[in-house]
């Protein structure tokens, strides 16, 4: 019977989810084998230990909730409001991903080196969108502050808990988002 590996991708995904469902320090390799259905000696033909995987699983994270975000969306439209409409489009695909990044924000607020990623990535993001922004925006002012405000409802959009009268969270998403871009 050929010996078969747990996939590299596999361990770094069951760490994101152990992540997002418990926070950093529930990313331990007896816990990810164990859900993964392996034994932890396997974790070693890929990591030298937690640490490789942590790196990895941030590396992952930050090139999916970014890079390949950016990719994707420079991809499929041209138009500037288009693209931020598209970004808004895609977050509710990306629940996974959001569940990591609301994990990553506690844990940078007790690691520096996380706050210091978190910090590279929050600027990139930013600055991508200040650039769909500044196309259509009549200064760098109003570019900047309506970049400001679509992070700040992209990230913290789902930490309100209110009633919409009538209109379902989408909705009124969509209504926001439309008043950034006009």
């Amino acid at each position: 019977m050929a010996n078969v590996r747990t996939p590299r991708d596999a361990w770094i995904d069951a760490g994101l989810r152990a992540l997002a469902a418990g926070g950093p320090d529930a990313v331990r390799v007896e816990a990810l084998a164990t859900g993964l259905g392996v034994t932890k000696g396997g974790f070693y033909w890929h990591f030298s230990g937690r640490e490789a995987l942590i790196t990895d699983m941030l590396d992952t994270w930050e090139r999916a909730g970014t890079e390949d975000v950016i990719a994707r969306v420079d991809g499929a439209v041209s138009d500037p409001r288009a693209k931020v409409r598209q970004l808004f489009e895609l977050a509710p695909s990306a629940d996974q991903v959001f569940a990591v990044e609301l994990a990553l924000r506690d844990w940078a607020r007790r690691d520096p080196d996380v706050a210091k990623r978190l910090r590279r990535v929050d600027r990139r993001r930013l600055k991508y969108l200040r650039s769909l922004f500044a196309q259509f925006c009549a200064n760098d002012d109003d570019a900047e502050a309506r970049s400001m405000l679509a992070y700040s409802l992209f990230i913290g959009g789902s930490f309100i808990a209110s009633q919409r009268a009538g209109r379902s969270r989408s909705q009124v998403l969509h209504l926001a988002v439309e008043h950034l871009l006009t």
